[in-house]
């Protein structure tokens, strides 16, 4: 096979060992086989670095990387960018799944579209039991990204990257929160952030019972930040919606109603027959999680 038909896979990971297994074993599963997996440690101090090496002596495919530290984030999703091997990126998140055909989708739209440096897709969303409990994607290819813009339907986890992209856009080590957004503003304002969001949905994305008011303000605050810098103008309206986020944010904490804003974005209409589908995919993802199934 050519170079250029292999992904490297990215996962940053921080004491996920609940779900890590999970996660590696639905890259395991995906019908485009081409791959290596990169799973980075950020310091972790429960069992998650024993889950990744485990993996790792079973699989030639995966390495994992470790230096004891806690550098956050965006340090190591740029540290991914240098060391993966391969033309393309694909982002995951240790906590989540993916659907077993999302390499195999996504690959195909970027070779079909050489005009595209990324491709992001629709998510399902799931709470800690991995029951699917809601789902959210574009009703059509959404492509329309040429200036800064006061959000972005863009689903940073699911993203596949031209790597070429990657190394001349990498992330603000200075965003420990929001460095996705800061990233679509900055690439944006520069007419360089030629994305695809497809509207299949091919990302489980663990949502419930993870949400921190204070990670929520921080992020909140950062994306103020950056859409301030890249659009070289004070928004009213961005100020005053984070402004009552932070506001909802802090009223929901105090009366113990946080989890509520959990999928806060999913589709209104739901069908079970999606939710079904969805829920059968993840089941069979996990019959044979664990190492040595």
């Amino acid at each position: 096979m050519k170079n250029h038909d292999y992904i490297s896979i990215g996962i940053p990971f921080y004491n996920t060992e609940e779900y890590l297994e999970h996660a590696i074993a639905s890259v395991i599963a995906q019908t485009h086989k081409n791959w290596e997996l990169i799973l980075i440690d950020d310091g972790s101090t429960d069992g998650s670095l024993e889950v990744a090496k485990d993996f790792a002596k079973l699989d030639n495919r995966i390495r994992v990387i470790s230096d004891g530290q806690n550098k956050k984030l965006p340090y190591r999703l740029n540290q991914i960018i240098d060391e993966s091997k391969y033309c393309y990126i694909a982002r995951m998140d240790a906590d989540d799944l993916i659907h077993p055909t999302r390499l195999e989708k996504q690959l195909k739209f970027l070779i079909e579209n050489p005009n595209f440096d990324l491709v992001s897709s629709g998510l399902v969303s799931i709470d800690n039991n991995n029951n699917v409990y809601g789902y959210r994607s574009p009703s059509s290819l959404n492509v329309d990204f040429n200036k800064v813009n006061l959000s972005y339907p863009i689903n940073h986890a699911t993203i596949l990257v031209r790597k070429e992209w990657y190394q001349r856009n990498k992330y603000n080590v200075n965003y420990p929160r929001s460095q996705d957004y800061e990233l679509w503003c900055r690439t944006s304002s520069n007419k360089d952030l030629a994305v695809a969001i497809l509207p299949d949905l091919l990302y489980y994305y663990r949502e419930e019972g993870l949400i921190n008011s204070k990670k929520l303000i921080e992020s909140y605050n950062a994306g103020l930040k950056a859409y301030s810098q890249y659009s070289h103008k004070y928004s009213l309206k961005k100020f005053t919606t984070m402004q009552l986020k932070k506001t909802v944010v802090t009223l929901l904490e105090r009366f113990g109603q946080l989890q509520l804003l959990a999928g806060r974005r999913n589709s209104e209409n739901i069908e079970p027959s999606i939710i079904k589908e969805h829920q059968q995919v993840i089941d069979n993802l996990l019959i044979n999680t664990r190492v040595g199934k």
